[in-house]
């Protein structure tokens, strides 16, 4: 701990920045001006470092001091949801849920709002995150993820099975007639950089000869691919029952629903040692219930 700046010495500094002068900290804190004038001093003296220099009448942030306050206001932030989570506050009706972009976008977030509907007053924070960021580090209660982790660090609760199956855009079928595997010919299809192999795989299993010869186009991320097949640009892989939601709004066909690659499984993983409450436990429950195949072998 004598490493760390003194605790009302940063508190006094974070609330000049925020608010902008000292006199506006000191009403926030309702402490005196010159309360606030010391805290600081200390904290610089601490530091060994200017922080706030005269401008007029008022005393004003430096450079140095605006991105130091960013990034302690963070940290402490982040000490805050620990505390949160671990003390007894951590029944509060809030939980934070990391889950990969593509699969909050269209099958997570447009279920909340019936999860909601059940439990009102919850609050869920979904935080998304993109290929290249999957590592389970970071602040949440619940990280959703296409594959299980070490049974030292998280308890997994899995809940739902994705494969991949070919999707287009039905105005493009209109144009492009897509009745069998040999007019892939006459297609662009459209690949994605943190999904190497995806298409690959499906042809494999499609049973295709060729697939060399197809005209390809690559994107960096899956959403901005799966943007382009919907605008009519080509065909691609994408995820089932996934975007579903882009199937029954007319958006997205499968020309060949029965070529499917093999099923993945999605957990809900928690962190080992962080207390369950009530909403997290019903948020597991919700989501076993959501990811559960329909008659028609659906979700």
């Amino acid at each position: 701990m004598s490493s760390l700046p003194p605790l009302p010495a940063l508190k006094a500094f974070l609330a000049a920045c925020r608010t902008g002068s000292y006199t506006a900290a000191a009403e926030e804190l309702s402490v005196t001006h010159g309360a606030i004038s010391r805290q600081i001093q200390v904290l610089e003296q601490w530091l060994g470092q200017k922080l706030f220099e005269k401008s007029g009448q008022r005393m004003v942030p430096t450079l140095h001091a605006q991105a130091f306050a960013r990034e302690m206001g963070e940290a402490l932030e982040r000490i805050g949801d620990a505390a949160r989570r671990y003390g007894k506050g951590s029944a509060t009706e809030q939980l934070r849920v990391s889950a990969p972009a593509t699969f909050a976008m269209r099958w997570l977030i447009p279920r909340l709002p019936a999860f909601h509907a059940r439990y009102p007053g919850s609050v869920v924070q979904v935080m998304t995150v993109t290929t290249q960021q999957m590592t389970l580090a970071g602040s949440f209660d619940i990280a959703i993820r296409r594959a299980p982790p070490p049974a030292a660090h998280f308890s997994a609760q899995a809940f739902y099975e994705e494969w991949q199956t070919l999707v287009a855009a039905p105005s493009l079928l209109a144009q492009h007639p897509l009745d069998t595997l040999e007019q892939l010919a006459d297609h662009v299809l459209l690949e994605t950089e943190t999904r190497p192999g995806h298409s690959q795989q499906w042809l494999n299993t499609a049973g295709y000869v060729g697939g060399e010869q197809l005209r390809r186009q690559r994107f960096d991320h899956f959403f901005v691919t799966l943007t382009a097949v919907i605008d009519g640009l080509g065909v691609g892989i994408g995820p089932m029952p996934t975007v579903a939601i882009d199937i029954a709004a007319g958006r997205l066909c499968t020309p060949f629903p029965h070529i499917r690659t093999d099923s993945r499984r999605y957990y809900a993983l928690t962190p080992l040692g962080t207390q369950k409450t009530l909403l997290h436990r019903r948020f597991e429950e919700w989501l076993v219930e959501q990811g559960r195949p329909d008659e028609t072998g659906e979700h």
